[in-house]
């Protein structure tokens, strides 16, 4: 069993590695460029999403000029113990519309209604729920009653209401993460440890894998379009 916490602060920092030991074992689908475990490189974008997702929960002491909202889902008979979180942002003008930014659930208790909970959470509260998906997660978020709106990208974007919400939603710039002193170390010792061609058919890899993921979105799209 499990509980639901909803925190409008900055966990406490046994929850923050939690979270981040989450984010870092699930990249791959947490990411907007999917990188796969295969990847070499995987290391640079488990540490470039696990500080996107630090730095969103830094913003909920309200401090960033940024609205971000978390949902736990702690283990009932161990309150400490994390399976999974929802990270959304509410939008700035329209308090019934939010983006879900990042779900994730435990591998070990997964099927047990979590995910299923926490965005069911969400749209309790908001009348207009958004979020990013790959078009191999569509037909889970379709199955929770979400609606597919347009490709956007690799990913699919889709609605509670089946329309985009319009509204004002803030979003961190990630691209300073990349840029950050820690990213070139992590990219300097792949180099060393891989060599050079390795590294330029790692970003050929990933490329290749976005186009495709691409293509997936726009067919998923078109399908769904087709359906209606």
């Amino acid at each position: 069993m499990f509980i639901l916490s909803r925190l409008d602060s900055v966990p406490p920092e046994s929850f923050q590695n939690q979270i981040r030991e989450l984010v870092i074992h699930h990249v791959g689908e947490l990411s907007s460029v999917a990188i796969s475990a295969d990847n070499p490189l995987y290391p640079l974008y488990q540490y470039g999403v696990g500080m996107e997702v630090h730095q969103y929960l830094q913003a909920l002491d309200g401090t960033r000029g940024l609205a971000v909202a978390l949902t736990l889902a702690l283990d009932a008979d161990a309150p400490d113990q994390l399976l999974g979180f929802a990270l959304s942002l509410p939008a700035e003008d329209d308090e019934q519309a939010c983006a879900l930014a990042f779900l994730a659930v435990r591998a070990s208790h997964r099927r047990q209604g979590i995910a299923r909970a926490l965005l069911g959470d969400l749209q309790a509260r908001h009348a207009c729920v958004e979020l990013n998906a790959f078009a191999s997660q569509v037909p889970w978020f379709e199955a929770m009653g979400m609606q597919v709106v347009a490709a956007n990208g690799p990913q699919v974007l889709m609605s509670s209401t089946g329309q985009a919400s319009g509204a004002l939603i803030g979003r961190l710039d990630i691209a300073p993460i990349y840029q950050t002193a820690e990213v070139m170390q992590i990219h300097t010792y792949l180099l060393n440890q891989q060599g050079e061609d390795a590294m330029i058919e790692a970003e050929q890899m990933r490329d290749e894998r976005l186009d495709e993921l691409t293509a997936q979105a726009q067919e998923c799209v078109r399908q769904r379009k087709l359906v209606h």
